[in-house]
Protein backbone atom coordinates (compact mmCIF):
# COMPACT_ATOMS: atom_id res chain seq x y z
CA UNK A 1 0.00 0.00 0.00
CA UNK A 2 1.20 3.67 -0.91
CA UNK A 3 1.43 5.28 2.18
CA UNK A 4 2.09 9.54 2.82
CA UNK A 5 5.42 8.81 3.31
CA UNK A 6 6.07 7.29 0.14
CA UNK A 7 4.42 9.82 -1.47
CA UNK A 8 6.39 12.91 0.11
CA UNK A 9 9.74 10.83 -0.50
CA UNK A 10 9.48 10.78 -4.22
CA UNK A 11 8.51 14.12 -4.08
CA UNK A 12 11.27 14.92 -2.16
CA UNK A 13 13.60 12.51 -4.74
CA UNK A 14 12.15 14.76 -7.54
CA UNK A 15 12.74 18.39 -6.12
CA UNK A 16 15.82 18.11 -4.19
CA UNK A 17 17.36 14.73 -5.53
CA UNK A 18 17.25 15.32 -9.55
CA UNK A 19 15.26 12.16 -10.02
CA UNK A 20 13.74 12.15 -13.22
CA UNK A 21 13.07 9.82 -16.86
CA UNK A 22 16.30 10.72 -18.51
CA UNK A 23 15.04 9.69 -21.95
CA UNK A 24 11.67 8.02 -23.49
CA UNK A 25 13.19 6.37 -26.71
CA UNK A 26 10.47 5.23 -29.08
CA UNK A 27 12.49 2.43 -31.14
CA UNK A 28 10.79 1.96 -35.14
CA UNK A 29 11.76 -0.65 -37.97
CA UNK A 30 12.73 0.29 -40.87
CA UNK A 31 13.29 -2.87 -42.11
CA UNK A 32 9.88 -2.07 -44.87
CA UNK A 33 11.02 1.17 -45.35
CA UNK A 34 14.32 -0.35 -47.56
CA UNK A 35 14.29 0.33 -51.37
CA UNK A 36 16.24 0.01 -54.16
CA UNK A 37 15.97 3.64 -54.70
CA UNK A 38 17.51 5.70 -51.92
CA UNK A 39 15.15 8.45 -52.76
CA UNK A 40 11.97 6.48 -52.11
CA UNK A 41 13.53 4.90 -49.25
CA UNK A 42 13.77 8.45 -47.13
CA UNK A 43 10.76 8.98 -47.89
CA UNK A 44 9.35 6.01 -46.34
CA UNK A 45 11.37 6.87 -43.73
CA UNK A 46 10.39 10.39 -43.26
CA UNK A 47 6.68 9.22 -43.39
CA UNK A 48 7.47 6.40 -40.89
CA UNK A 49 9.02 8.07 -37.85
CA UNK A 50 6.70 11.11 -38.15
CA UNK A 51 3.57 8.70 -38.05
CA UNK A 52 4.87 6.76 -35.51
CA UNK A 53 6.37 9.12 -32.98
CA UNK A 54 4.22 11.88 -34.19
CA UNK A 55 2.92 12.30 -30.38
CA UNK A 56 6.06 11.15 -28.49
CA UNK A 57 6.82 14.04 -27.20
CA UNK A 58 2.68 15.68 -26.42
CA UNK A 59 2.67 12.09 -24.72
CA UNK A 60 5.85 12.51 -22.70
CA UNK A 61 4.79 15.93 -21.54
CA UNK A 62 1.33 14.72 -20.81
CA UNK A 63 2.56 11.99 -18.31
CA UNK A 64 5.19 14.26 -16.97
CA UNK A 65 1.77 16.72 -16.10
CA UNK A 66 0.15 14.28 -14.78
CA UNK A 67 2.20 12.33 -12.54
CA UNK A 68 5.17 15.53 -11.84
CA UNK A 69 7.76 13.35 -12.59
CA UNK A 70 10.53 15.50 -14.62
CA UNK A 71 11.00 13.72 -18.34
CA UNK A 72 14.17 14.98 -19.43
CA UNK A 73 14.48 13.81 -23.42
CA UNK A 74 12.44 12.02 -26.01
CA UNK A 75 13.93 10.27 -28.77
CA UNK A 76 13.54 7.64 -31.25
CA UNK A 77 15.93 5.07 -32.22
CA UNK A 78 15.87 3.45 -35.64
CA UNK A 79 17.26 0.19 -37.58
CA UNK A 80 21.20 0.64 -38.59
CA UNK A 81 21.05 2.52 -41.47
CA UNK A 82 23.72 0.59 -43.14
CA UNK A 83 20.93 -2.19 -44.05
CA UNK A 84 19.06 -0.06 -46.05
CA UNK A 85 22.64 1.48 -47.50
CA UNK A 86 23.15 -2.32 -48.81
CA UNK A 87 19.75 -2.20 -50.44
CA UNK A 88 19.67 1.04 -52.39
CA UNK A 89 23.14 2.04 -52.47
CA UNK A 90 23.79 6.08 -53.48
CA UNK A 91 24.59 8.81 -51.04
CA UNK A 92 24.43 7.68 -47.74
CA UNK A 93 24.17 11.25 -46.17
CA UNK A 94 20.74 11.63 -47.59
CA UNK A 95 19.55 9.11 -44.82
CA UNK A 96 21.41 11.35 -42.56
CA UNK A 97 19.88 14.14 -43.49
CA UNK A 98 15.97 12.63 -43.94
CA UNK A 99 16.36 10.92 -39.90
CA UNK A 100 17.16 14.95 -39.09
CA UNK A 101 14.61 16.21 -40.68
CA UNK A 102 11.72 14.29 -39.43
CA UNK A 103 13.32 14.73 -35.77
CA UNK A 104 12.99 17.96 -35.99
CA UNK A 105 9.72 18.29 -37.25
CA UNK A 106 8.37 15.57 -34.55
CA UNK A 107 10.42 17.63 -31.80
CA UNK A 108 12.56 15.34 -30.07
CA UNK A 109 15.93 15.78 -29.18
CA UNK A 110 18.11 13.10 -30.76
CA UNK A 111 17.56 10.43 -33.17
CA UNK A 112 19.60 7.17 -33.25
CA UNK A 113 20.66 4.24 -35.34
CA UNK A 114 22.50 5.81 -38.16
CA UNK A 115 24.64 2.72 -37.23
CA UNK A 116 26.52 0.06 -38.51
CA UNK A 117 27.11 -3.82 -37.05
CA UNK A 118 30.41 -4.76 -38.39
CA UNK A 119 31.89 -7.23 -35.52
CA UNK A 120 32.77 -9.71 -38.04
CA UNK A 121 33.00 -8.17 -41.48
CA UNK A 122 31.84 -5.19 -43.43
CA UNK A 123 29.73 -5.16 -46.21
CA UNK A 124 29.37 -2.25 -48.99
CA UNK A 125 26.34 -0.97 -47.15
CA UNK A 126 28.19 -0.74 -43.92
CA UNK A 127 31.87 0.75 -45.59
CA UNK A 128 29.55 3.11 -47.18
CA UNK A 129 28.12 4.35 -44.42
CA UNK A 130 30.68 4.44 -42.01
CA UNK A 131 32.53 6.81 -44.35
CA UNK A 132 29.84 8.73 -44.69
CA UNK A 133 30.15 9.49 -40.88
CA UNK A 134 31.40 12.59 -40.31
CA UNK A 135 30.02 14.59 -43.27
CA UNK A 136 26.30 12.80 -41.63
CA UNK A 137 27.40 14.46 -38.32
CA UNK A 138 28.64 17.74 -39.20
CA UNK A 139 25.66 18.23 -41.61
CA UNK A 140 22.83 17.44 -39.05
CA UNK A 141 21.77 18.89 -35.46
CA UNK A 142 20.48 15.80 -34.21
CA UNK A 143 21.48 12.61 -35.96
CA UNK A 144 23.56 10.07 -33.59
CA UNK A 145 25.51 7.52 -35.27
CA UNK A 146 27.37 3.87 -33.73
CA UNK A 147 29.16 1.47 -35.03
CA UNK A 148 29.84 -2.22 -32.90
CA UNK A 149 33.35 -3.60 -34.24
CA UNK A 150 33.68 -6.07 -31.72
CA UNK A 151 31.44 -9.25 -29.62
CA UNK A 152 32.80 -12.01 -27.53
CA UNK A 153 30.60 -13.77 -29.80
CA UNK A 154 32.92 -12.51 -32.85
CA UNK A 155 36.11 -11.07 -31.70
CA UNK A 156 37.38 -7.65 -32.75
CA UNK A 157 37.08 -7.17 -36.10
CA UNK A 158 40.23 -4.40 -36.59
CA UNK A 159 39.99 -3.53 -39.73
CA UNK A 160 36.82 -1.48 -38.49
CA UNK A 161 39.14 -0.55 -35.49
CA UNK A 162 41.95 1.06 -37.50
CA UNK A 163 38.78 2.50 -40.03
CA UNK A 164 36.91 4.26 -36.82
CA UNK A 165 39.66 5.73 -35.70
CA UNK A 166 40.41 7.63 -38.79
CA UNK A 167 36.46 8.88 -38.76
CA UNK A 168 36.36 9.82 -35.50
CA UNK A 169 39.56 12.17 -36.22
CA UNK A 170 37.64 13.11 -39.24
CA UNK A 171 34.67 13.97 -37.76
CA UNK A 172 35.93 15.93 -35.19
CA UNK A 173 38.09 17.89 -38.27
CA UNK A 174 34.67 18.85 -40.00
CA UNK A 175 33.16 20.31 -36.76
CA UNK A 176 36.11 22.06 -35.53
CA UNK A 177 33.90 25.27 -35.23
CA UNK A 178 31.36 23.89 -33.05
CA UNK A 179 34.23 22.70 -30.25
CA UNK A 180 34.10 19.41 -32.27
CA UNK A 181 30.92 18.68 -31.27
CA UNK A 182 30.49 15.72 -34.21
CA UNK A 183 32.48 13.28 -32.47
CA UNK A 184 30.02 14.08 -29.26
CA UNK A 185 27.61 11.96 -31.59
CA UNK A 186 29.37 9.12 -32.41
CA UNK A 187 29.91 5.87 -30.35
CA UNK A 188 32.05 3.04 -31.10
CA UNK A 189 30.59 -0.66 -29.25
CA UNK A 190 31.69 -3.89 -28.34
CA UNK A 191 28.86 -6.01 -27.68
CA UNK A 192 26.33 -3.16 -28.71
CA UNK A 193 23.19 -4.41 -27.43
CA UNK A 194 19.77 -3.74 -29.75
CA UNK A 195 17.39 -1.87 -27.07
CA UNK A 196 19.71 0.56 -25.65
CA UNK A 197 17.15 3.86 -24.95
CA UNK A 198 20.33 6.26 -24.34
CA UNK A 199 22.31 8.59 -26.96
CA UNK A 200 24.60 8.54 -29.01
CA UNK A 201 24.40 4.81 -28.88
CA UNK A 202 20.76 3.48 -29.66
CA UNK A 203 19.58 1.84 -32.36
CA UNK A 204 16.78 -0.29 -32.76
CA UNK A 205 18.00 -4.13 -33.57
CA UNK A 206 16.56 -6.52 -36.38
CA UNK A 207 14.87 -8.58 -33.41
CA UNK A 208 13.24 -5.94 -31.83
CA UNK A 209 9.43 -5.66 -32.90
CA UNK A 210 8.00 -3.31 -35.61
CA UNK A 211 7.47 -0.36 -32.51
CA UNK A 212 8.25 0.25 -29.00
CA UNK A 213 9.10 2.41 -26.06
CA UNK A 214 12.40 1.90 -24.01
CA UNK A 215 12.84 4.00 -20.58
CA UNK A 216 15.83 5.29 -19.55
CA UNK A 217 16.09 6.35 -15.78
CA UNK A 218 18.36 7.87 -13.96
CA UNK A 219 18.93 9.02 -10.03
CA UNK A 220 22.41 9.90 -9.16
CA UNK A 221 21.55 12.19 -6.61
CA UNK A 222 19.17 9.80 -4.68
CA UNK A 223 21.71 7.41 -4.21
CA UNK A 224 24.01 9.76 -2.80
CA UNK A 225 21.81 11.06 -0.30
CA UNK A 226 20.57 7.62 0.30
CA UNK A 227 23.95 6.88 0.94
CA UNK A 228 25.13 9.74 3.03
CA UNK A 229 21.84 8.75 5.25
CA UNK A 230 22.57 5.88 5.94
CA UNK A 231 25.47 7.25 7.79
CA UNK A 232 29.60 6.45 7.93
CA UNK A 233 29.22 3.90 10.38
CA UNK A 234 27.35 1.03 7.97
CA UNK A 235 29.73 -1.87 6.41
CA UNK A 236 30.22 -1.91 2.80
CA UNK A 237 27.62 -4.94 2.41
CA UNK A 238 24.83 -2.29 4.03
CA UNK A 239 25.57 0.30 1.68
CA UNK A 240 24.76 -2.03 -0.70
CA UNK A 241 21.54 -2.99 0.92
CA UNK A 242 20.78 1.22 0.96
CA UNK A 243 21.71 1.06 -2.66
CA UNK A 244 19.60 -1.78 -3.63
CA UNK A 245 16.71 -0.22 -2.22
CA UNK A 246 16.73 2.90 -3.53
CA UNK A 247 17.48 1.36 -7.18
CA UNK A 248 14.06 -0.67 -6.54
CA UNK A 249 12.33 2.87 -5.96
CA UNK A 250 14.04 4.19 -9.05
CA UNK A 251 13.19 1.82 -11.83
CA UNK A 252 9.20 1.46 -10.20
CA UNK A 253 9.24 4.93 -11.63
CA UNK A 254 10.93 4.22 -14.74
CA UNK A 255 8.05 1.56 -14.89
CA UNK A 256 5.30 3.10 -14.22
CA UNK A 257 6.34 5.64 -17.05
CA UNK A 258 7.20 3.32 -19.70
CA UNK A 259 3.84 1.28 -19.30
CA UNK A 260 1.77 4.34 -19.68
CA UNK A 261 3.53 5.98 -22.72
CA UNK A 262 3.25 2.52 -24.61
CA UNK A 263 -0.29 2.93 -23.63
CA UNK A 264 -1.07 6.30 -24.69
CA UNK A 265 0.99 5.97 -28.21
CA UNK A 266 -0.48 2.51 -28.41
CA UNK A 267 3.21 0.82 -29.10
CA UNK A 268 4.55 -2.89 -26.91
CA UNK A 269 6.64 -1.78 -24.22
CA UNK A 270 10.22 -2.65 -24.33
CA UNK A 271 12.60 -2.28 -21.83
CA UNK A 272 13.45 0.16 -18.38
CA UNK A 273 17.20 0.79 -18.49
CA UNK A 274 17.95 1.13 -15.01
CA UNK A 275 20.87 3.19 -15.26
CA UNK A 276 22.06 5.53 -13.09
CA UNK A 277 22.70 8.44 -16.00
CA UNK A 278 24.25 11.40 -14.52
CA UNK A 279 24.00 15.56 -15.44
CA UNK A 280 26.67 18.45 -15.14
CA UNK A 281 24.28 19.36 -12.47
CA UNK A 282 25.45 20.00 -8.80
CA UNK A 283 24.14 16.51 -7.37
CA UNK A 284 23.33 14.48 -9.72
CA UNK A 285 26.81 12.68 -10.06
CA UNK A 286 28.21 8.62 -10.39
CA UNK A 287 31.52 10.15 -8.80
CA UNK A 288 30.05 11.96 -5.99
CA UNK A 289 28.40 8.47 -4.70
CA UNK A 290 31.56 7.14 -5.02
CA UNK A 291 32.82 9.75 -2.74
CA UNK A 292 29.75 9.38 -0.41
CA UNK A 293 30.86 5.74 0.05
CA UNK A 294 34.45 7.24 1.16
CA UNK A 295 36.95 8.09 -1.30
CA UNK A 296 38.21 11.20 -1.08
CA UNK A 297 38.25 11.90 -4.87
CA UNK A 298 36.98 9.51 -7.75
CA UNK A 299 40.10 8.17 -9.39
CA UNK A 300 41.70 7.32 -6.61
CA UNK A 301 42.77 4.08 -4.60
CA UNK A 302 39.22 2.30 -4.17
CA UNK A 303 37.48 3.62 -7.18
CA UNK A 304 37.03 0.45 -9.50
CA UNK A 305 35.97 -2.04 -6.07
CA UNK A 306 33.36 1.28 -4.90
CA UNK A 307 32.21 1.63 -8.58
CA UNK A 308 31.81 -2.36 -9.15
CA UNK A 309 29.78 -2.69 -5.64
CA UNK A 310 27.75 0.24 -6.85
CA UNK A 311 26.93 -1.50 -10.52
CA UNK A 312 25.87 -4.63 -9.02
CA UNK A 313 23.53 -3.12 -6.24
CA UNK A 314 21.90 -1.13 -8.85
CA UNK A 315 21.28 -4.15 -11.04
CA UNK A 316 20.04 -6.63 -7.94
CA UNK A 317 17.76 -3.85 -7.24
CA UNK A 318 16.23 -2.60 -10.38
CA UNK A 319 15.94 -5.76 -11.46
CA UNK A 320 12.84 -6.51 -9.63
CA UNK A 321 10.82 -3.58 -9.68
CA UNK A 322 10.32 -4.03 -13.64
CA UNK A 323 8.64 -6.17 -15.28
CA UNK A 324 11.47 -6.07 -18.34
CA UNK A 325 14.98 -4.45 -17.74
CA UNK A 326 17.37 -3.40 -20.89
CA UNK A 327 19.90 -1.66 -22.22
CA UNK A 328 22.62 -0.92 -20.41
CA UNK A 329 21.64 -0.95 -17.03
CA UNK A 330 23.99 0.51 -14.18
CA UNK A 331 26.39 3.33 -13.68
CA UNK A 332 27.42 5.08 -16.56
CA UNK A 333 30.85 7.74 -16.15
CA UNK A 334 30.91 9.98 -18.76
CA UNK A 335 33.72 12.65 -18.30
CA UNK A 336 31.97 15.74 -19.59
CA UNK A 337 28.63 14.79 -18.23
CA UNK A 338 29.09 14.27 -14.71
CA UNK A 339 30.16 17.18 -12.10
CA UNK A 340 32.86 14.94 -9.96
CA UNK A 341 33.85 13.53 -12.63
CA UNK A 342 35.17 16.66 -14.15
CA UNK A 343 36.37 17.74 -11.07
CA UNK A 344 38.41 14.91 -10.60
CA UNK A 345 39.92 14.74 -13.86
CA UNK A 346 40.73 18.62 -13.97
CA UNK A 347 42.85 17.36 -10.50
CA UNK A 348 44.16 14.53 -12.29
CA UNK A 349 42.96 12.11 -10.03
CA UNK A 350 41.46 11.09 -12.67
CA UNK A 351 43.14 9.42 -15.64
CA UNK A 352 42.08 7.89 -19.06
CA UNK A 353 43.88 4.91 -17.49
CA UNK A 354 41.87 4.88 -14.08
CA UNK A 355 39.11 5.14 -16.40
CA UNK A 356 39.67 1.94 -18.54
CA UNK A 357 40.43 -0.10 -15.23
CA UNK A 358 36.66 1.02 -14.24
CA UNK A 359 34.94 0.66 -17.12
CA UNK A 360 35.34 -3.04 -16.66
CA UNK A 361 33.05 -3.02 -13.76
CA UNK A 362 30.71 -0.48 -15.39
CA UNK A 363 27.98 -0.18 -17.61
CA UNK A 364 29.66 1.21 -20.45
CA UNK A 365 33.28 2.18 -21.49
CA UNK A 366 35.41 5.66 -22.36
CA UNK A 367 32.42 7.77 -22.14
CA UNK A 368 32.87 11.95 -23.24
CA UNK A 369 36.45 11.76 -23.13
CA UNK A 370 38.35 15.08 -24.71
CA UNK A 371 41.49 14.03 -25.98
CA UNK A 372 44.07 16.58 -27.51
CA UNK A 373 43.23 17.97 -30.90
CA UNK A 374 46.85 16.28 -32.08
CA UNK A 375 45.94 12.62 -30.68
CA UNK A 376 47.01 10.38 -33.72
CA UNK A 377 44.11 8.95 -35.71
CA UNK A 378 46.20 5.13 -34.57
CA UNK A 379 45.96 6.46 -30.92
CA UNK A 380 41.96 6.59 -31.46
CA UNK A 381 41.94 3.48 -32.87
CA UNK A 382 44.13 1.70 -29.56
CA UNK A 383 42.31 3.18 -27.45
CA UNK A 384 39.42 1.63 -28.61
CA UNK A 385 40.33 -1.87 -29.35
CA UNK A 386 41.50 -1.74 -25.80
CA UNK A 387 37.88 -1.02 -24.44
CA UNK A 388 36.50 -3.40 -26.89
CA UNK A 389 39.07 -6.18 -25.30
CA UNK A 390 37.50 -5.54 -22.20
CA UNK A 391 33.96 -6.26 -23.34
CA UNK A 392 34.85 -8.83 -25.52
CA UNK A 393 36.80 -11.09 -22.60
CA UNK A 394 34.01 -9.97 -19.82
CA UNK A 395 31.44 -10.54 -21.97
CA UNK A 396 29.50 -7.40 -21.42
CA UNK A 397 29.12 -4.01 -23.55
CA UNK A 398 31.95 -1.17 -23.86
CA UNK A 399 32.15 1.49 -25.67
CA UNK A 400 34.25 4.81 -26.96
CA UNK A 401 33.08 8.00 -27.05
CA UNK A 402 36.51 10.21 -28.08
CA UNK A 403 36.59 13.96 -28.85
CA UNK A 404 39.86 15.28 -29.70
CA UNK A 405 39.59 19.01 -29.41
CA UNK A 406 41.40 20.42 -32.03
CA UNK A 407 43.71 23.07 -31.17
CA UNK A 408 43.23 22.71 -27.87
CA UNK A 409 46.17 21.16 -25.38
CA UNK A 410 45.88 19.14 -22.18
CA UNK A 411 44.21 21.33 -19.26
CA UNK A 412 41.95 23.36 -21.32
CA UNK A 413 38.28 23.00 -20.82
CA UNK A 414 36.03 21.97 -23.85
CA UNK A 415 32.21 23.25 -23.45
CA UNK A 416 29.30 21.35 -25.23
CA UNK A 417 26.45 22.66 -22.90
CA UNK A 418 22.71 21.19 -21.97
CA UNK A 419 23.02 17.51 -20.78
CA UNK A 420 27.14 17.27 -22.63
CA UNK A 421 28.54 19.27 -20.21
CA UNK A 422 31.93 20.52 -19.84
CA UNK A 423 35.16 18.63 -19.84
CA UNK A 424 39.14 19.15 -19.28
CA UNK A 425 41.38 17.64 -22.08
CA UNK A 426 42.51 14.72 -20.75
CA UNK A 427 46.41 13.45 -21.34
CA UNK A 428 46.84 10.36 -23.53
CA UNK A 429 50.25 8.05 -23.31
CA UNK A 430 52.41 9.18 -26.53
CA UNK A 431 54.13 6.37 -27.38
CA UNK A 432 52.47 4.86 -30.68
CA UNK A 433 50.47 1.82 -31.31
CA UNK A 434 50.91 2.37 -35.78
CA UNK A 435 52.63 -0.91 -36.06
CA UNK A 436 49.78 -2.57 -34.34
CA UNK A 437 46.57 -1.15 -35.78
CA UNK A 438 48.11 -1.13 -39.45
CA UNK A 439 47.98 -5.15 -39.38
CA UNK A 440 44.33 -4.98 -39.32
CA UNK A 441 42.55 -8.36 -39.33
CA UNK A 442 40.63 -9.84 -36.44
CA UNK A 443 41.49 -10.34 -32.73
CA UNK A 444 40.01 -14.05 -32.86
CA UNK A 445 36.92 -14.39 -30.07
CA UNK A 446 37.77 -15.84 -26.90
CA UNK A 447 37.69 -18.87 -25.55
CA UNK A 448 34.59 -18.24 -23.35
CA UNK A 449 32.63 -17.63 -26.19
CA UNK A 450 32.34 -20.84 -26.81
CA UNK A 451 28.69 -21.88 -25.41
CA UNK A 452 27.34 -24.48 -26.97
Amino acid sequence: MITQENILETIRMIHEECLDIRTITMEISLLDCADTDIDRSCEKIYKKITSRAGKLVETAQAISRQYGIPIINERVAVTPIALLQSVSGGDCVKYAKTLDRAAKDIGINFVGGYTALVQKGMTRGDLELIESIPEALACTDLVCSSVNIGSTRAGINMDAVRKMGEIVKKTAELTRDHECFGASKLVVFCNAVEDNPFMAGAYCGVSEPDCAINVGVSGPGVVRVAVRNAGKDKTMDEIAEVIKKMAFKITRVGQLVGTEAAKRLNVPFGIVDLSLAPTPAVGDSVAHILEEIGLEQCGGPGTTACLAMLNDAVKKGGVMASSAVGGLSGAFIPVSEDAGMIDAAKAGTLCIEKLEAMTAVCSVGLDMIVVPGDTSAATLSALIADEAAIGMINSKTTACRLIPALGKKVGDMVEFGGLLGRAPVMPVKSVSAEDMIRRGGRIPSPINSLKN
